[in-house]
């Protein structure tokens, strides 16, 4: 708790100068991102030690977990993120906070290359499923996890991308949010279609 009440120090003061969190949900801070956030902690599992956040923005989910997580031996948790200026942020906040992280700033498509599997890759309000999973297939291996924080069009978004992509999910409902969940994909690879390139 010290350590995410390090976080909420920094980000208040960061916040008048960078738009890290939208400045109507500063007042509810602690539900509507940091638990938001931390529920992923606890569903991710035992054994994940590498661990990718794309589009980490102001560290959410993935700098919450990685303060949740930082007594986890060989535990990384790698922020993608493209604004250089929330990245000096992210990277603030993990020297004050002790968090075992490596801050990208750098495109997606750009980390993804060439970084092999992950155990978790992670989202939140990032983009429609059929384009995030895109962007997070290169990370994915047979073991690997997405866990995706989703609103209420979470069953939309699954009908389209199924017609891309081939995968195993399971909703869990959001402990912040009446109307959102938690997407725990597996098994991630491309319909025949997406394979060939169409």
């Amino acid at each position: 708790m010290e350590r995410l009440v390090r976080y909420e120090t920094l980000l208040i003061k960061w916040q008048k100068s960078i738009n890290l969190v939208s400045a109507s949900t500063l007042p509810e801070l602690w539900r509507r991102h940091m638990l938001d956030s931390a529920q992923l902690a606890a569903l991710a599992p035992e054994g994940a030690r590498r661990w990718a956040d794309l589009g980490s923005g102001g560290g959410f989910p993935g700098l919450v977990v990685a303060i949740l997580l930082a007594g986890r031996p060989g535990f990384e948790m790698h922020l993608v993120e493209s604004d250089q200026r929330k990245c000096i942020f992210m990277r603030e906040v993990a020297r004050a906070a002790e968090a075992p992280v490596t801050v990208h700033n750098c495109r997606i498509e750009g980390f993804a290359a060439g970084q092999g599997a992950f155990d978790v890759v992670s989202a939140r309000a990032l983009a429609p499923l059929d384009r995030l999973l895109g962007w997070a297939a290169p990370l994915f291996g047979p073991q690997t996890v997405g866990l995706f924080l989703k609103g209420q069009g979470v069953q939309d978004e699954l009908t389209l991308a199924r017609k891309s992509w081939i995968f195993e999910a399971d909703l869990h409902p959001s402990q912040s949010d009446p109307a959102g969940s938690v997407l725990m994909l597996r098994g991630l690879h491309g319909t025949d279609r997406q394979d060939a390139g169409d």
